[in-house]
């Protein structure tokens, strides 16, 4: 049995592209040198409305578990920083995979397999590469005699085979 794919942190208002993992330049486009600092995230990318550190859009940004797991991080939106966020999204779905190792505790089952997927995005106002959010997917394995499946499924057999075999001639 599979429990189903638990719909991690998503972001409000931003645009769902997933670039590689390193913010690049456009090709042909060098970033402007002759800004002060030497920090790169701190120049202003050609053809951005801001740099990182000016940028309204990730100062705003907010994250909310979409799942329907009552005992887990972020059920309301919340800010995180960009610079945390990675950390953050990542706690945040290690609770879904320690979740599904306590349900499968409680009810007799194991669980075979538990992956983690971290998601970035490219702001649109300054290019900077943030992470967007995670997807948190477990399977757990029930043995017969406790999976509630296999019961109803055994139920439903008695229900549909109950009087298909009588004998007429006695």
């Amino acid at each position: 049995m599979t429990i189903g794919a638990y719909s991690g942190l998503n972001p409000y208002n931003t645009n769902y592209i997933y670039p590689n993992s390193r913010l690049q330049t456009p090709e042909g486009i060098q970033a402007s040198s002759d800004a002060s600092s030497s920090n790169p995230d701190e120049i202003k990318k050609p053809g951005r409305k801001s740099s990182p550190e000016d940028c309204q859009t990730c100062k705003e940004r907010k994250y909310q578990d979409g799942s329907d797991e009552a005992n887990v991080s972020f059920k309301s939106a919340s800010h995180i920083s960009p610079n945390s966020a990675g950390s953050a999204v990542r706690a945040h779905e290690q609770e879904h995979v320690s979740n599904a190792y306590k349900k499968a505790a409680q009810k007799n089952g194991k669980v075979v397999n538990a992956s983690v997927s971290i998601h970035t995005s490219l702001c649109p106002e300054c290019g900077r590469t943030y992470v967007s959010g995670g997807t948190t997917n477990t399977t757990v394995k029930y043995s017969n005699e406790d999976n509630p499946y296999q019961k109803d499924r055994k139920a439903q057999d008695a229900i549909n085979l109950t009087g298909s075999n009588i004998d007429y001639v006695a």
